[in-house]
C-alpha cells in the first residue's frame, strides 16, 4: 500500500498520484486496471543457437498493419531480450487455455542456459523464417524478425516485423482464427489470469449510417 499522501479521496473516487506512489505501486495499479491483455508467449534462441528460450510478456499488441508489426515489452533485460537483440528473429505463440500451468512456469527465473521447453515439458516445432522454434502445442505462432527496439526507463519495447503466420487448421472457420477454437488466454491484475467468456458482435456503424438525430 502506497503512502496516505499518494491517495486522496476526491468524492466517490481516489485520486492516485502516482510518480509519488512509487514503482511497486503503479504497476500493481497498472497491470490491474489495462485488462484484460493478451499474452505474447515468445520464443527465441541463444546466438550460438544452442539453447531454446520461452517466456510470456503480457505487455503486447499490434503495433501496425502494413507493414505487419507486433510489440512487447521487457520489463527489465531479460533473457528473450538479450535473444531478440543477439539473432534479430523472435517467435510469438498463442497462449491458448490448457497450458497454464506451463505457461505460468515459463516465467520463472530460469538462468541462462536453461531451455524453458525442456524444463516445463514443452516440445518444439521448426519454425518456417526463423531459428527460433515454435511451441508445437499452440496453435497461432507468429514469426517475427526484429525491426527496432524504444528504451523507456527500465522496459524496452520490441518491434518484431511479422513474416510467417502458421496457424492450425483446427481453429480456422474458413480462413479466419475463430476464438472460440483458439480460447486465448489473457492476464489480469496480481496473479489472475482470464479466459475468453462470452463474445458479442457489434458492427461499426459508418458515419453515412448514422442515425439523424445522434444517438440522443
Amino acid at each position: 500500500m502506497p503512502g496516505a499522501a499518494a491517495w486522496i479521496l476526491a468524492g466517490m473516487r481516489v485520486d492516485i498520484d502516482i510518480e509519488a506512489a512509487g514503482r511497486a505501486a503503479a504497476y500493481r495499479l497498472l497491470t490491474s486496471v489495462v485488462v484484460p491483455r493478451p499474452i505474447a508467449w515468445v520464443s527465441t534462441v541463444s546466438e550460438d543457437g544452442t539453447t531454446a528460450n520461452l517466456a510470456p510478456h503480457s505487455f503486447f499488441t499490434i503495433a501496425c498493419v502494413e507493414p505487419p508489426i507486433v510489440q512487447f515489452t521487457s520489463v527489465g533485460r531479460k533473457d528473450t531480450l538479450r535473444n531478440v537483440e543477439a539473432t534479430g528473429e523472435f517467435v510469438v505463440n498463442l497462449a491458448p487455455e490448457g497450458l497454464e500451468e506451463r505457461i505460468n512456469g515459463t516465467a520463472t527465473d530460469f538462468p541462462p542456459g536453461v531451455d524453458e521447453f525442456d524444463a516445463v515439458g514443452l516440445a518444439k516445432e521448426p519454425s518456417l523464417t526463423v531459428k527460433a522454434p515454435r511451441v508445437a502445442d499452440s496453435p497461432v505462432a507468429l514469426e517475427c524478425r526484429l525491426h527496432s527496439t524504444l528504451c523507456l526507463g527500465d522496459s524496452t519495447v520490441v518491434f518484431g516485423r511479422v513474416v510467417h503466420a502458421a496457424v492450425s487448421e483446427s481453429v480456422l472457420d474458413g480462413d479466419h482464427p475463430e476464438i472460440a477454437r483458439m480460447r486465448p488466454l489473457s492476464r489480469l491484475g496480481k496473479d489472475e489470469w482470464g479466459t475468453v467468456g462470452g463474445v458479442h458482435s457489434t458492427p461499426r456503424i459508418r458515419y453515412a449510417d448514422w442515425p439523424a438525430g445522434g444517438a440522443g
